[in-house]
């Protein structure tokens, strides 16, 4: 019996899966289980913080329905299970859209508080934590908790990316944002090198609530670091709230590694210079502009069996532009570059979390190859310009970071610890807690 995480690496062996389809059903479902716990969703984290090898992997995708909707103040009450997807189907025609959002929408609602997701909107919206209202907490005590800002405030704040260590989360209640239509006004700006895309960035972020780039990393010299700067805004211009646009994945062909050095460079190339003009300026349906890479299911499947690494990082502004040069000398050196590299900053709104991964300063996220030792060793070289930076990375898309360095990242570590559930753990905190 074995699951995988999106990033397909490291995979897990768990004693028992156990599904989990009717509120109520958790202390049951704990009390049986082999061992230790951890609850999951859809297991779209990119590493092994939603895996469990010595112990029994819960499955909480079922509780996947609707508990109850303010549509005057566009607060919504719904299962752990639900999907961001499902949610989207079911406010949008109300005229309302979820507050953050990721890069795929297949994601559970309690897996977006688990690991505390952020977008494109952080420097005007922050995480998704911060719009949270309450949520249902079942521990191993036997015992719910109602969590919120004002009743068990400290269980709350631990939760809220507490990578699924502080018990089941049954249910979720969250604000929404207020929209007009489905509809994104996007502007495409292509940039030369990263001096540019630093005041294209400094620019949009006054103007614009999505900002997020990609950038080529496999270019050397004054075009290292070139990309495409994606900013946008909800459209307000056009009345339409019919059903959204139902968008339909189509399987990725073939369980093979296409990624290699070779494919990504000429990927790259084709894809910055797909933009004939410097600016394009265009109105794009939603699913468009957040989830390009849902159109394609299984899309991970091109990096073969052995899986990718996702490394995302923050480093803080002061010296942003000299650590990034130096990071994209390392990726670009080592031939391991991935054709999807996101860059982008992150804003001074503060999560509740304790262990909530944003904070003020620059983020890139990049895809490598799992090549073994090869690909640990580039990624060590990036962890101590991270560490020098005064930087952190992401739990929820990490697969080899040090224990020692988790502790550093993350320095309300022993408060969160007192919160933790006994009975829950996962490979990702069992390789913290026990790693160097």
């Amino acid at each position: 019996m074995s699951y995988e995480s999106f990033g397909r690496y490291p995979k897990a062996n768990p004693k028992e899966i156990v599904n989990l389809y009717w509120l109520g059903d958790e202390s049951k479902t704990i009390t049986n289980a082999k061992g230790k716990v951890l609850a999951f969703g859809k297991a779209k984290s990119y590493g092994d913080s939603c895996l469990i090898s010595d112990g029994a992997a819960i499955d909480c995708s079922g509780l996947n329905h609707i508990i109850s909707f303010d549509e005057i103040k566009g607060i919504l009450k719904c299962e752990a299970g639900f999907t961001f997807a499902e949610a989207l189907n079911f406010l949008v025609p109300r005229g309302w859209f979820l507050p953050v959002t990721p890069g795929t929408k297949f994601v559970t609602i309690a897996g977006a508080v688990a690991n505390d997701v952020h977008g494109k909107n952080h420097h005007v919206a922050g995480t998704f934590g911060c719009h949270v209202t309450q949520f249902n907490l079942f521990r191993s005590d036997g015992n719910y908790y109602t969590c919120s800002p004002n009743q068990n405030s400290e269980l709350f704040n631990a939760t809220i990316g507490g990578l699924g260590l502080t018990g089941i989360i049954t249910w979720v209640e969250f604000k929404c944002l207020k929209i007009q239509n489905p509809f994104i006004d996007i502007e495409s700006i292509k940039f030369s090198n990263l001096d540019e895309f630093f005041d294209l960035n400094l620019e949009s972020e006054k103007l614009f609530d999505y900002t997020v780039s990609w950038i080529d990393c496999t270019t050397k010299g004054k075009s290292m670091g070139r990309g495409l700067y994606l900013r946008g805004n909800h459209n307000t211009n056009l009345d339409n709230l019919d059903k959204p646009l139902e968008e339909k994945s189509l399987p990725f062909p073939l369980d093979f590694p296409f990624i290699n050095k070779l494919t990504v460079k000429a990927f790259n190339a084709l894809y910055y210079n797909k933009q004939f003009s410097k600016k394009i300026k265009n109105v794009v349906h939603y699913n468009t502009f957040f989830y390009p890479l849902d159109a394609v299911d299984g899309w991970q499947k091109a990096y073969g069996k052995n899986g990718f690494m996702q490394y995302q990082f923050v480093i803080p502004f002061e010296n942003d532009r000299k650590v990034l040069n130096q990071i994209l000398k390392v990726i670009v050196d080592s031939g391991l570059s991935s054709f999807l590299t996101v860059l982008k900053s992150f804003g001074n709104i503060q999560s509740p979390g304790l262990l909530s991964f944003p904070a003020p300063g620059i983020t890139m996220a990049i895809d490598f190859r799992n090549y073994g030792e090869k690909t640990l060793k580039e990624l060590d070289k990036l962890d101590n310009i991270i560490k020098d930076a005064g930087g952190r990375l992401y739990p929820a898309k990490d697969s080899r970071m040090q224990g020692s360095d988790f502790k550093i990242f993350y320095p309300k570590l022993n408060e969160f610890i007192k919160f933790k559930d006994p009975k829950f753990t996962s490979d990702f905190w069992e390789r913290m807690m026990n790693s160097k």
